[in-house]
């Protein structure tokens, strides 16, 4: 079969159909893909059907892999699952928070560079992934806004996520929550390259110096600004699907989903890269 590239819309995404996941191994494979990464934010791998093995050496030839500190495969530490059945993770419980806007690793030190995800078993009902980007909503902000949020820093949090999930958590459930030290990011994400990006989403707890009230106000409308349709891709997945993200442009999250559906996903991530003072 023949490789097509293919242009998902023009602010967000690619999907690249014809490749096999053995064929991934190949550097220059990793070469394009880094090139498509660059230009598109999210690069759709169409029922490739990677093996684990192969996933892991295709992320390796795209960057410093992260080690999953809990969770991973019995024969990939690399590797996580992400699923709702507890029954496949110790971490299902803590999945849900997937459904809200978010970034890989914002509780880091560096969030993750990248995110690989495929599709082991789908669901019937929900279960889809969406991308917003936000290189793109940094862009289409105004002179004066640019150079205000360039002076913010944002502390990011696992109980903010986590309490999006669980609002009526028990005091115990927040104990465990608050043991994920919380991180304090720029708003502005910049790269070596000068792009810039809004690190947004979920984890956002609060902007350092501002009163709770402004500072909740600013992250929910910058949220809003940065999702919005314009910025947006929902991809929909077959078994066998690999996707590659951007992770500090590109906030995802996943459509609600049940753990009865049995929804199976492998991930792997790469090590963040630092922020540009």
């Amino acid at each position: 079969m023949a490789v097509t590239v293919t242009e998902i819309s023009p602010e967000v995404g690619v999907e690249i159909a014809g490749l096999a996941g053995h064929q991934l191994a190949d550097p220059a494979v990793a070469a394009d893909c880094q090139a498509l990464l660059e230009r598109h934010g999210v690069v759709v791998y169409r029922e490739i059907h990677v093996g684990d093995d192969d996933l892991v050496a295709f992320s390796r030839l795209l960057g410093q892999v992260v080690v999953a500190p809990v969770g991973g495969t019995d024969t990939h530490p690399e590797i996580s699952k992400i699923t709702l059945d507890p029954a496949e993770s110790v971490l299902a419980a803590y999945r849900r928070g997937t459904f809200f806007w978010h970034i890989d690793g914002a509780n880091d030190e560096l969030p993750q560079k990248a995110t690989l995800l495929t599709a082991r078993q789908v669901s019937d009902e929900g279960g889809d992934t969406e991308f917003a980007n936000t290189y793109a909503a940094y862009e289409a902000l105004s002179d004066a806004e640019k150079e205000q949020f360039a002076k913010l820093r944002v502390v990011h949090s696992f109980a903010a996520s986590q309490s999006l999930a669980e609002p009526d958590a028990s005091e115990r459930t927040r104990a465990l929550w608050a043991r994920v030290p919380a991180r304090e990011h720029p708003l502005v994400w910049t790269r070596r390259s000068g792009r810039r990006s809004l690190l947004v989403g979920a984890t956002t707890d609060h902007v350092v110096g501002w009163p709770a009230d402004e500072s909740r106000a600013l992250l929910d409308r910058l949220l809003e600004w940065s999702t919005q349709p314009r910025f947006v891709l929902r991809h929909h997945w077959h078994p066998g699907d690999l996707v590659i993200w951007d992770n500090t442009g590109m906030l995802h999250r996943a459509i609600p989903y049940t753990a009865t559906s049995h929804r199976l996903m492998h991930r792997t991530t790469l090590v963040g890269e630092e922020v540009v003072a």
